[in-house]
């Protein structure tokens, strides 16, 4: 058994157990296999840990431990934070089955609160954890092409790092445990501001009679361009809402913004608004759209004539 003082970032990554197989943990441990790493996968529903080996190859594990026994690293993308403890915790919970000094990776959008907690946790069983939390979306997952925020060690990220890139564009690390899930808080926060303001721009555009694809394509040459006007502008106006980051998702995500700004202090006028809006869009119906369906909310509850 390895101390975790003593960890070695030059050990190779062979072998890894990822855990959890939704919509982005499915290809994101696809990447892995592809990349040549002996995979063992868990997830919750059996027949998606089927499905996930009868396309990429590998093993599936009936429980969280059973997944991670003689993995060199373990990765994990789940719903929450008690999905995460469910996986972490407990007698077949993936840390009771980890061997000391391997390094857990945890890819969820949850609390940082949770992320210190277990990392608590693990440092007292000799194991080393790392909240990074992912942005990019299912066709980042899919595309290998994810922005992946980090806190944790130095030395644990280094040793994790080089598995990350394999579905990465970016991994960086921000600072100690916990700063990653801050640093995708204010990733939401932006995006939610970014998408409420191109939701209203539309709408407006629409009811003064522009014809909004041709404007969308003039101002994104300037400075209204945004990653939310160049790859949603267009699906927005369309009433196309089916890209992968549902309005449920987004609205707990939203949730730990604004219990975090509860506690450090911080303002948050426009993000509580605008949770309050995909609040209106979940009673209308919409909880599986997408985060861009703030503007079928305007289309909904705008007056007709």
């Amino acid at each position: 058994m390895n101390n975790p003082a003593a960890l070695s970032p030059g050990d190779p990554i062979r072998r890894v157990a990822f855990l959890g197989l939704g919509v982005m943990g499915h290809p994101m441990a696809g990447h892995l296999a592809k990349a040549g790493l002996d995979v063992t996968v868990y997830n919750r529903t059996w027949t998606k840990a089927e499905q996930w080996v009868s396309e990429y190859g590998g093993r599936a594990a009936r429980t969280s431990r059973e997944a991670v026994d003689g993995a060199d690293l373990v990765l994990a993308c789940v719903g929450n934070d008690d999905d995460l403890r469910s996986v972490t915790l407990g007698d077949e919970g993936a840390f009771a089955g980890m061997s000391q000094g391997t390094v857990f990776v945890d890819h969820t959008t949850a609390s940082a609160n949770v992320a210190r907690e277990l990392a608590e946790i693990a440092g007292k069983q000799e194991l080393h954890f790392i909240d990074a939390p992912v942005s990019g979306g299912q066709a980042g997952a899919q595309n290998g092409t994810l922005t992946i925020m980090c806190g944790g060690d130095a030395r644990a990220f280094e040793r994790a790092s080089a598995t990350l890139d394999h579905y990465a564009a970016a991994v960086t690390l921000i600072g100690p445990v916990g700063a990653g899930q801050l640093a995708k808080m204010v990733n939401q926060i932006c995006i939610a501001g970014m998408v409420q303001g191109l939701s209203e721009a539309i709408n407006f555009g629409e009811r003064a009679g522009l014809d909004m694809r041709l404007v969308l394509d003039v101002i994104g040459k300037g400075a209204a361009a945004s990653w939310q006007m160049e790859n949603r502008g267009l699906t927005m106006i369309e009433g196309k809402f089916d890209y992968g980051f549902a309005v449920d998702w987004m609205r707990k995500d939203l949730g730990f913004c604004l219990d975090e700004a509860k506690r450090n202090g911080a303002s948050l006028p426009v993000t509580a608004l605008v949770d309050q809006f995909y609040g209106d869009v979940q009673a209308l119906g919409g909880t599986r759209y997408d985060t861009s369906s703030l503007i079928w909310r305007l289309r909904k509850l705008r007056p007709e004539g």
